[in-house]
């Protein structure tokens, strides 16, 4: 049984045989929680709960009656509402708070019988690139306990690595799957904007932010998002798109036209071998066949900007409804309705969700509306328009993930600033809306993990993912 949850399509046929019980799994599954307690990696975990509930699955399973995920175990992110469990944003201010109904997503994943097994760590409302900014701690890297795991869904993508879970559904604003799957060496999957359901999932900036997948492999990220996309009636911007069957498609690739963003290899922060392991992988894509063309995008060094300006806007607008008054954290210092506001988001709030409301409520202000916010609108159209226009020709656009492997812990401790440019390659799929995934491709000089993204067309997740599953089967 050893290896048997890895990832989760090996064991489905287990499952389904009864040569693996639900309980076996989940006693191999805890039992890993435990040994590794250090890597912080949840915040809360249902333990007897999920015993309970496998019990229920695998009758299920041995009556043939078994969902479409019967038997994968899933944690959650902090931010991603699962109905009379806490939910904190990995925030103080949301202290025992319990959500009184299921996010869109949760719901969909317990239709299918699938299993949870707990909330995981993450910046404080998905507000980081590291893990670190975290009110239940920093997130510990299972590759090198002397790293981060990335951000935001630092804890869940450490989850999935360290074999606490089949799959963890994180949220991506900015690349907050793409880089900690990057860092891990996992699948990370951001779909299309509305693609997912928002329902019951902590805003940060609502324009930007989408549920995501971290998995070991394409397949498990493919039957994951058969289950949790679609519209719903819960949220406007969740499209009405009929949800193809992504894994039906997953081993018949065609011969793809593929765009390099050749800005983002020239890139002086670039470190070296993720540029080696990138041209690698565009080499092995020209020997099967596929045509690999090198194009300019002239407004990459604009994406970046235009991202944390659109973002702190809308997260100072998200985050007002934090006040003390309604539920969560309330101030004990407060003797006035002033100082209840006042002193329990300044008790409430981290340092860094402090500042990005600070720089939001500063570009949404009268006399520089104009000047900042409006004026990143318009780039984000022209970014949008321009990244159109090479998908009108190319099949996916390909780039880094990440300009470097994982980075040590504390390693921007005293330059905060410098670690919004870790963001730099996954924030252009985010401002854009477009469907990206970061897959693994070899390892730096370290042993640590190395991703390559791909970016495809709107709603066009059945193709990316049919490209990204043959990606992987060729740097194998």
């Amino acid at each position: 049984m050893a290896g048997y949850h890895y990832s989760f399509n090996p064991l489905r046929s287990l499952l389904a045989s009864q040569k693996v019980t639900s309980m076996e799994v989940i006693k191999q599954l805890l039992q890993h929680i435990k040994e590794q307690q250090d890597l912080n990696a949840f915040v809360n975990v249902y333990d007897q709960e999920i015993v309970e509930n496998a019990a229920v699955v695998n009758q299920k399973i041995k009556e043939g009656m078994g969902g479409p995920l019967a038997g994968m175990v899933i944690g959650l992110k902090d931010m991603v509402a699962y109905k009379d469990h806490p939910l904190q944003a990995g925030s103080k201010i949301l202290t025992n708070y319990i959500s009184p109904f299921h996010a869109t997503v949760t719901e969909r994943l317990l239709a299918a019988d699938a299993l949870i097994i707990g909330h995981q760590n993450c910046d404080e409302f998905g507000m980081g690139s590291s893990s670190e900014n975290a009110y239940f701690g920093t997130v510990l890297n299972p590759i090198d306990k002397t790293r981060v795991a990335g951000g935001s869904s630092g804890g869940s993508a450490a989850a999935v690595k360290a074999k606490m879970c089949h799959v963890s559904i994180g949220t991506d604003t900015g690349g907050s799957v793409r880089q900690p799957a990057a860092f891990c060496g996992l699948v990370g999957l951001k779909p299309s904007y509305g693609r997912i359901s928002r329902h019951g999932i902590v805003a940060y900036a609502s324009s930007f932010d989408t549920a995501g997948i971290f998995a070991h492999t394409v397949e498990d990220c493919a039957s994951v998002l058969e289950v949790i996309a679609g519209p719903d009636a819960f949220d406007d911007t969740a499209v009405c798109r009929e949800v193809p069957h992504y894994t039906s498609g997953l081993y018949h690739p065609e011969r793809y036209k593929v765009a390099c963003l050749a800005g983002t290899l020239s890139n002086g922060g670039l470190q070296p071998e993720i540029k080696e392991r990138t041209l690698g992988g565009l080499e092995l894509l020209k020997q099967a066949g596929h045509q690999v063309d090198h194009v300019h995008f002239e407004l990459l060094k604009y994406a970046l900007p235009t991202y944390y300006i659109l973002v702190n806007a809308e997260a100072s607008t998200n985050l007002s409804r934090f006040d003390g008054i309604r539920y969560g954290y309330r101030s004990s210092h407060a003797t006035t309705l002033e100082e209840v506001y006042i002193k329990t988001r300044t008790e409430g709030f981290a340092k860094e969700v402090k500042k990005r409301i600070m720089l939001g409520s500063f570009v949404l202000s009268a006399s520089q509306c104009e000047t900042h916010y409006i004026k990143a609108l318009k780039v984000r159209n022209l970014i949008k328009k321009a990244m159109q226009d090479i998908l009108k020709d190319y099949d996916f656009i390909i780039l880094p993930t990440t300009t470097t492997t994982a980075f040590k812990v504390n390693s921007f401790a005293n330059n905060p600033l410098s670690m919004y440019w870790s963001d730099l390659y996954t924030v252009l799929a985010s401002v854009a809306g477009l469907p990206a995934i970061s897959l693994p491709n070899g390892v730096d000089q370290k042993n640590l993990p190395i991703g390559i993204q791909i970016i495809g067309n709107y709603f066009e997740e059945a193709k990316l993912l049919t490209f990204a599953k043959h990606f992987e089967s060729i740097v194998q």
